[in-house]
């Protein structure tokens, strides 16, 4: 009897952990989130770029853009300030920052509050930076004593891409909360100790991963859409970011609207305007899994005499994989520039998933170069396609080509740029993966595939296991 009894408590286990890993790995995505804007008449539209190379000389040079501009499209509103940043912190020490962006953009903020007491200002952030309330962060502690609304992002909401971890979790441990003030563990990523709480929460592997800024300009809208973080020891990495106006730039605070909501918090903001037709150049704003599908149809629509050219952090997503050597096989030209996925904040990194899945594409026919990265990292995000009719497309953002970033795990936001060729966006887009393929202008930023080459079946075994399971942190 006793023996039946613990048999039967076992399987009723069991069944739990089983129908809430489902249930979490597959239930509906909170409204709003998945988002495909409609197209939009492209207002204003400017490329930049930060990126960190060794030249000629054998100096370290950074080149950097983009939150010189986003502190500065902060400076000038006055009607409304909406930021939402994954990384808002100086984690992981000093010994690779070149700039405290994090103090940058809390001084930017907080110069808004006191210039314009009246303007709302709200912070977007992910649990991460308090490492799931574990410790406190300084930075968002001091905009919110200044009066600024801080919005931790309820990742409960959203699915879970590790459910053999999160099942456990929600059913044994969300309950318990957390508290910065009993640390007794390691900070996994500085000095000051953390909860245990902290630790079971972070095998998750999800995050608001978005990084978005919309201000008003003048009696319009403006917005930027970036891989970027302020974070400090972030501030050598390689990104890119698109600034643009117009109604565009409303609908990335519609899709912004959408986390608040998922958080318990109704904003009344400005809503997009209905949508126009257009035959000119468009924006069309991405989130979620709708990513990865727009993605998989521009690059379906590749032909002979198109010119297809990706750059990418993380890359493991196998329908992209298989979409980019497709291209190829119908004879476009297909260039991928990758992070070798060797350097993380001081420690060394085993080259998963870029090295493996890289071999795929090499084998396929594709030419790959890797970043040559000396501690920062290849963090840009971005697909370009010179087609032969003339037109391009530029699609970037805050995603990265894999199952946790593109398959509605995370939240993520990209935009779709369509123009002519030579629009001065898309031209400057073009020319700094030519510098950085080609090595042009004194600089030393790629190297050949051979140098981090890795057909090794161990590596490529681990990959697929961790892009398949969610077991990963990529």
């Amino acid at each position: 009897m006793k023996r039946r009894s613990v048999f039967r408590l076992r399987w009723l286990v069991a069944s739990l952990l089983l129908a809430t890993g489902l249930w979490h790995q597959f239930k509906p995505v909170p409204a709003g989130m998945d988002l495909r804007a409609p197209l939009r008449p492209a207002q204003q539209v400017t490329f930049l770029h930060d990126i960190t190379y060794i030249d000629d000389r054998g100096e370290r040079v950074h080149e950097q853009e983009i939150f010189d501009r986003v502190i500065a499209l902060i400076h000038q509103a006055r009607r409304q300030i909406v930021v939402d940043m994954f990384l808002f912190n100086d984690f992981a020490g000093e010994a690779e920052s070149h700039r405290p962006l994090a103090q940058d953009l809390t001084a930017a903020l907080l110069a808004a509050r006191a210039h314009h007491p009246d303007m709302p200002i709200t912070v977007i952030t992910d649990p991460f930076n308090t490492l799931y309330g574990g410790i406190e962060n300084r930075f968002l502690d001091t905009l919110r004593e200044a009066g600024v609304q801080v919005v931790m992002t309820d990742l409960d909401a959203l699915r879970d891409s590790n459910p053999l971890w999160s099942s456990i979790w929600r059913v044994c441990c969300q309950w318990f909360g957390n508290s910065s003030d009993h640390g007794w563990l390691p900070n996994p990523v500085g000095s000051e100790p953390v909860s245990l709480r902290s630790w079971l929460a972070l095998p998750n592997f999800k995050a608001n991963h978005r990084k978005t800024l919309v201000v008003d300009s003048g009696d319009g809208w403006t917005a930027l859409v970036t891989s970027a973080n302020p974070h400090t020891a972030s501030s050598a990495h390689d990104n890119i970011a698109l600034e643009f106006n117009g109604a565009a730039a409303l609908d990335v605070l519609v899709s912004e609207a959408a986390v608040m909501r998922a958080a318990g918090i109704d904003p009344q903001w400005p809503q997009a305007p209905a949508p126009q037709i257009t035959d000119a150049a468009t924006l069309q704003v991405l989130t979620e899994s709708a990513i990865r599908e727009r993605a998989l149809e521009l690059l379906a629509r590749a032909r002979k005499g198109d010119d297809v050219r990706l750059s990418m952090f993380y890359f493991s997503h196998r329908d992209l994989a298989r979409a980019l050597v497709a291209a190829r096989q119908r004879g476009a030209t297909v260039r991928v520039l990758l992070d070798p996925n060797e350097h993380a904040f001081g420690r060394h990194k085993n080259g998963v998933p870029n090295r493996p899945l890289a071999a795929d594409l090499v084998q396929a026919g594709v030419p790959v170069r890797w970043c040559d990265t000396h501690g920062e990292q290849c963090h840009s995000k971005v697909l370009q396609i010179d087609r032969r009719d003339g037109t391009s497309d530029l699609l970037l953002g805050s995603a990265n080509y894999t199952r946790r970033n593109l398959d509605n795990y995370n939240l993520e936001t990209n935009v779709l740029f369509q123009s002519e060729t030579d629009h001065p966006a898309q031209a400057k887009a073009r020319a700094l993966f030519q510098r950085q393929w080609q090595n042009l202008d004194g600089m030393n930023y790629s190297a050949p595939y051979a140098r981090y080459r890795d057909h090794g079946r161990w590596h490529y075994l681990l990959y697929r296991l961790m892009e398949a399971t969610g077991l990963s942190s990529f």
